[in-house]
Formats: structure tokens, C-alpha cells, sequence
């Protein structure tokens, strides 16, 4: 194994981990997860860190799917520690190993900025839910000023090196839109004691539409 993987397979999971638990993006998780309902998927599982969210009286079944083997530990300690069954597994966004109008709801915190093709990724999200199937998501990315744009440009290739693929400058709400989701409510902020240019923050609820 070579460096660069041993750091994405080792380091990056726990460097997620720590910038994923922080207290900014735990409070964007608690705004979203708790809404999650019936066979409820999960995208990016990896980690572990929406399960203390989830409404065990709302869900009927979960299931998981993160890239990352050290994730996919952290995510079955997770669900461990949850004391629920469920299907985990290991794979990609762009080819989502589940049947087509599988899920009630769709949670997506914190990873389409880091899939290799987003657009293919929300496609997927979308096929796998049934008709009127609701996409649950909390994500950062593409800021509104153009300041702030101009600096996630100049650092994401670096950026990217680092954090596991992840994208400073991708469009959020409007991907979703345009992937087929209908916005059912949605929000979008700065994210307090976080740089700007790696704290816009979206989110929001939307559901399968056609």
C-alpha cells in the first residue's frame, strides 16, 4: 500500500471524523436526521455520526453505504451502540447496490462534496427512492459571495489532497434541484466559528419529483 493510500484509507476517516463532529455541524445534523422516516438510507454513513439523531420511533429500517472500510467500522460500532439491525454496506455513490423505489427517505449529511460525480450520485439517490420519497441533506459548499468563491478556488486543489476529495466549490440546492428533487423547505448559512471558506452551509428537505 502506498502512502497516499494508507492516508486515505487511515487518516482521512479520522480527520472526518473530528471536522464532522464539530459543534456547527452537529447542530445542521440535528435539524435534518431527527425527520428521517420509515426505510430510511444513508449515504456517506461512514463514522457513525448521525445515529444519535435518528428518532428510533420513526424509523422503520436502516440502511448504509460509505466507501471507507475504517468508516464502515465506526458506522457498525454506531449501529452497535443504536441497538438496531441494519444493512451496511461498503460502495460508491455513482453505483448505489440497492433495488430501484427502495427507500422511503434518503439522508445525505456532509458527502456529495467529497463523491467523484455528483450529479451521477444524486441521480442514484433518486432512483433508489419511491415515488414522492423524500431526500433529507445537510452539506457545505459554492459560497454566494464572490470574495469567499474566489479563496474556495484558489484552496480546494489542496484542500482536496488533504480532506479525501473534498470540493469547496460545488452548488448544493441547486444540484439537488436539478437532479429531480422538488424542495419541500430549505436553509443556508455561514456556519459560526468556521472559515468562510469552508463554512457555507445548506440544508434542507426535498422530495422525488415526476
Amino acid at each position: 500500500m502506498g502512502f497516499g493510500n494508507w492516508y486515505d484509507e487511515n487518516v482521512v476517516p479520522r480527520l472526518i471524523q473530528c471536522a464532522c463532529s464539530s459543534p456547527a455541524v452537529s447542530a445542521l445534523r440535528d435539524k435534518v436526521v431527527p425527520l428521517a422516516s420509515g426505510k430510511v438510507f444513508e449515504i456517506g454513513c461512514g463514522g457513525g455520526l448521525n445515529h444519535e439523531f435518528y428518532d428510533l420511533g420513526k424509523v422503520t429500517s436502516f440502511s448504509g453505504m460509505d466507501p471507507s472500510a475504517k468508516g464502515l467500522q465506526y458506522a457498525r460500532e454506531a449501529v452497535a451502540k443504536k441497538g438496531w439491525a441494519a444493512d451496511v454496506r461498503q460502495g460508491y455513490g455513482e453505483a448505489i447496490p440497492f433495488e430501484d423505489e427502495s427507500f422511503d427517505c434518503v439522508v445525505c449529511t456532509f458527502t456529495l462534496c467529497s463523491v467523484g460525480d455528483q450529479a451521477q450520485t444524486l441521480r442514484e439517490l433518486r432512483r433508489i427512492l419511491r415515488p414522492g420519497g423524500r431526500l433529507l441533506y445537510a452539506e457545505h459548499g459554492s459560497a454566494p459571495d464572490q470574495r469567499v468563491r474566489n479563496w474556495q478556488g484558489r484552496i480546494e486543489p489542496v484542500w482536496k489532497r488533504l480532506a479525501g476529495g473534498c470540493h469547496l466549490t460545488r452548488p448544493v440546492s441547486s444540484a439537488i434541484s436539478a437532479a429531480g428533487f422538488a424542495p419541500l423547505q430549505t436553509g443556508e448559512r455561514y456556519a459560526p466559528k468556521t472559515p468562510r471558506w469552508a463554512g457555507w452551509m445548506e440544508w434542507g428537505e426535498a422530495a422525488k419529483a415526476g
